[in-house]
């Protein structure tokens, strides 16, 4: 016997209510836990690479120093939700990230059981606005300088350095953190700094001639002598083209 429009209607609304009812109980036995990100934003001075910290602002650490980062929403991915943070930190959208890893031993975070994600980004300080970075309170250190932050996020920066340290001679990592213009002994700080020892320069000035896509342009720098260096810069097309990168 078929159902009125009215009856109808009321069963499939009763289905509805029921199927979302039902869905709340999913899982219902066990315990939840909270899901985060924080996000490691590494920068180079021109002699020291540094990253970017912050006071907390709430409890627990109140007052330590820390990542920043935040929790991930329930429409939110992974990486969403580290764009978003770098975002609201530096003004920037498609920048380099990377994941690090996950961690989440059960007592990294006394408020809560959390299980955090961390990911890096490498940027260029000269194109970030600091008014962004009095906004929020953060400071950029040297990594030789870096206080004991809270809970594990000493530990996830050394896992960060770490992961950058075995891929700089084989992706182009190191022009991210660097002007579109750059003389090659700014490129040799960097690697300096992101390797935390000395290269020599008459073998890494070789080592760069041949690669094809760090080109030579007809500007010079004269910032650092009356002569002036060359500048060069990372073509982009060129390396998308042929993406093989291979210092040493």
């Amino acid at each position: 016997m078929s159902c009125s429009i009215t009856q109808c209607a009321r069963q499939e609304f009763h289905k509805i209510i029921t199927y979302f009812i039902n869905m709340t109980q999913f899982y219902k036995e066990y315990t939840k836990v909270f899901v985060a990100v924080d996000c490691i934003i590494f920068g180079f001075d021109g002699k020291n690479l540094q990253v970017l910290i912050g006071k907390r602002k709430m409890d627990p650490g109140r007052d330590e120093w820390s990542l920043y980062g935040g929790f991930v929403g329930q429409h939110e991915s992974l990486e969403e939700a580290a764009n978003r943070v770098i975002l609201d930190l530096t003004g920037m959208k498609n920048l380099y990230i990377r994941q690090v890893g996950t961690f989440g031993n059960i007592d990294r975070d006394p408020g809560e059981r959390v299980i955090s994600v961390a990911y890096c980004t490498l940027i260029n300080v000269v194109d970030y606005d600091d008014k962004l970075r009095e906004q929020h309170g953060l400071e950029w250190v040297s990594l030789k300088d870096l206080p004991q932050l809270y809970a594990d996020h000493n530990q996830m920066i050394q896992d960060a350095i770490s992961q950058i340290r075995r891929r700089i001679n084989t992706e182009p990592l190191s022009f991210k953190l660097l002007p579109n213009l750059f003389t090659l002994t700014q490129l040799q700080h960097v690697f300096e700094a992101v390797m935390d020892e000395e290269i020599d320069k008459r073998n890494f000035r070789k080592r760069i001639k041949d690669i094809d896509f760090i080109e030579k342009t007809e500007l010079i720098d004269k910032a650092g002598s009356r002569r002036g260096a060359a500048l060069y810069r990372f073509n982009k097309k060129a390396y998308a083209q042929d993406p093989s990168f291979k210092l040493k």
